[in-house]
């Protein structure tokens, strides 16, 4: 009897803790730690902290990838905290190119609204899955692999991305090997680049070294 009693008290004790805690809004003034950012005081929660509205313009493409990427992760959108999702818009002007890039934290799944994109991943084994998408159609990125999306048509592309955490994370492959003081001759060395192609891409990315 007591063993049953004592069961039924923590099977009480863990649901009141689970309601208690609906929603984790995060307090963006204090630090991040590993499991993200703590919770703001519920008595300054509103519904303001629910809803997101830049998602509703879209990016400017007049850059070097003739593309935007507009997310709405933890840092822009404090709802999302603790709740292991988040979403970006993805503008591609005719041309526009998302590189080859990772999220560490996150699975990926895009919905093209309207144009068509062409996307791919590639795995760990390296084989590649690529598929062109139009509006309405959706592809899934694994968590971690390398994917790109380019703009397939001649007019605008837009899409929707979301992700299976509020801090997804990201690393860029072309920022990663040229955009940074990473020197010339290890690029060379890892890559199989000439010095020439290292150091234009170097000054494209604004790296050093």
């Amino acid at each position: 009897m007591l063993h049953i009693l004592f069961l039924f008290s923590l099977i009480l004790s863990s649901s009141s803790i689970s309601n208690a805690a609906d929603f984790c809004v995060a307090d963006l003034m204090a630090a991040e730690g590993p499991a993200g950012f703590p919770c703001k005081a519920a008595a300054k929660v509103t519904a303001d902290d629910f809803v997101y509205t830049a998602l509703a313009k879209s990016g400017n493409t007049t850059n070097i990838i003739s593309a935007a990427v507009s997310p709405a992760f933890v840092a822009q959108f404090p709802g999302v905290n603790g709740l292991g999702i988040s979403i970006a818009r993805l503008d591609l002007a005719p041309g526009g190119v998302i590189p080859f890039h990772t999220h560490p934290g996150a699975s990926e799944l895009l919905l093209c609204l309207h144009g068509h994109i062409l996307a791919g991943f590639v795995s760990s084994a390296n084989k590649v899955y690529i598929k062109k998408v139009g509006k309405g159609e959706i592809m899934v990125f694994p968590q971690g692999l390398l994917h790109f999306q380019v703009n397939a048509g001649k007019n605008s592309a837009t899409a929707f991305v979301s992700f299976s955490s509020p801090d997804p994370g990201l690393q860029i492959l072309d920022y990663a090997l040229f955009g940074n003081d990473l020197p010339s001759k290890l690029v060379e060395t890892v890559t199989f680049l000439d010095d020439a192609q290292v150091k234009k891409l170097k000054g494209v990315l604004g790296g050093t070294g």
